[in-house]
């Protein structure tokens, strides 16, 4: 028990090598920790070394020099609301002489060593117009000069949900401009969870291949086919995996699957093709089912078509997204044709955020129009189904034959 006592709070606490999540307001970025590393955050450089031992969701203060200093908890008196406030701002003007202070008097506040709650204390005492404001204005104003002078991050422990919205937030074509809830989906209807076989084809930089194995906690196997050159594993890699998470991924070339399912594949070639990529887990699965495929990606989706015919499959359930329509409906069409797929399904995920502050609830200006568009359905193989119509067919056939037999005894008898 004390040793599982302390492998999780060793798990909680930051290490050399981690990978790990720095916050400042809705901002993210990931980094890994190393010794004497320079990280540049927010237009700001700093060392993560004196992070090392502290908790995951600290929040940290960057000092001159660029070391870290854990925050202090917020007193009661440390607030900066305003007793005075005004009824309405129709008598202010924003004609720029508002504020005493100049850029030279600011930059000499931080070379004094103010800290950024001490700097907006100063700028609020040094406007002339700050008592005039409404108290709405007020916070504003305070919430617009501390994001921009106070210097506090926060280490946060990646997870799906942050990596998903930093690559949005922060470069949403490497990820083709997936959003967290259209990933969340991916994975349910994919009913992803330990010990499944699942195929991941997607071309977001890896992180819906990291999801998939976050969802699994190390237990099944996941096959990431690749279209050429190899398998790209950036966003997985943040995730910080341990290293028996990388034991259940294997990888496979998307141009060998007819190969494969031909039975003409070269072990050999594919052995060697991997240890070219620099992969350690190279292995085909050839002769294992597989419970899930996960696509996410640009291109057309029939070049993925022949893993996810429905007469080399026993039952599994795929996810297809794009952000164009017309791609999904062709292969909506392809899938319904053979009859092995049902509850197929082409929907767009619409999400919207709502700012919630007394008197000032209402949703945001500026969010994402769409998630893209998502398909999913379940493949039925046709043997499976034939063999089940074979059954219930033979059943009336069989009492047929049982009414003949009495109908006959009857003539004999009469």
């Amino acid at each position: 028990m004390a040793e599982c006592v302390n492998d999780s709070d060793a798990e909680s606490r930051i290490s050399y090598g981690d990978y790990v999540v720095l916050k400042r307001g809705d901002v993210f970025k990931s980094v890994q920790i190393e010794n004497k590393k320079k990280v540049i955050f927010e237009k700001q450089w700093f060392f993560l070394d004196k992070a090392v031992g502290q908790l995951y969701g600290t929040m940290f203060e960057i000092e001159a020099g660029g070391s870290l200093k854990l925050k202090a908890a917020k007193r009661t008196g440390d607030s900066l609301d305003s007793k005075e406030a005004g009824q309405d701002n129709r008598h202010i003007v924003d004609d720029g002489r508002s504020q005493k202070l100049t850029r030279d008097d600011i930059e000499t506040l931080k070379e004094q060593g103010l800290k950024g709650q001490e700097i907006v204390q100063q700028l609020i005492d040094n406007s002339t117009t700050f008592k005039d404001k409404t108290e709405f204005a007020q916070e504003k104003y305070i919430k617009k000069k501390k994001k921009k002078y106070e210097s506090d991050i926060t280490i946060l422990k990646p997870s799906t949900r942050l990596l998903a919205m930093m690559y949005h937030g922060r470069e949403p074509g490497k990820i083709c401009h997936l959003r967290y809830d259209t990933l969340a989906q991916i994975l349910t209807l994919g009913n992803i969870h330990a010990g499944s076989k699942i195929i991941v084809f997607e071309t977001c930089a890896g992180l819906v291949l990291g999801s998939v194995m976050e969802r699994m906690g190390g237990y099944g196997s996941v096959i990431q086919m690749y279209p050429s050159g190899g398998p790209t594993r950036a966003g997985m890699e943040s995730f910080g995996f341990p290293s028996h998470f990388h034991e259940t991924l294997h990888e496979f070339p998307l141009c060998k699957v007819n190969a494969l399912l031909t039975g003409t594949l070269d072990l050999s070639e594919k052995d060697a093709d991997s240890q070219a990529n620099g992969s350690g887990n190279g292995r085909t699965e050839s002769s294992q089912e597989t419970s899930g495929v996960s696509e996410e990606k640009n291109s057309e989706p029939q070049s993925m078509e022949v893993s996810v015919d429905p007469q080399e499959e026993m039952r599994r359930a795929e996810r297809e997204r794009l952000r164009e329509q017309r791609p999904l409906i062709e292969c909506y069409t392809k899938l319904r044709e053979p009859g092995g797929a049902i509850s197929l399904r082409l929907t767009d995920s619409w999400l919207r955020h709502y700012q919630v502050l007394p008197n000032r609830t209402h949703p945001v200006l500026l969010m994402s129009g769409g998630g893209g568009y998502l398909l999913s359905g379940t493949t039925v193989a046709s043997d499976a189904a034939k063999a089940r119509h074979q059954h219930k067919s033979e059943e009336p056939v069989a009492k047929r034959l049982k009414l003949d037999e009495i109908s006959s005894s009857c003539d004999s008898s009469a």
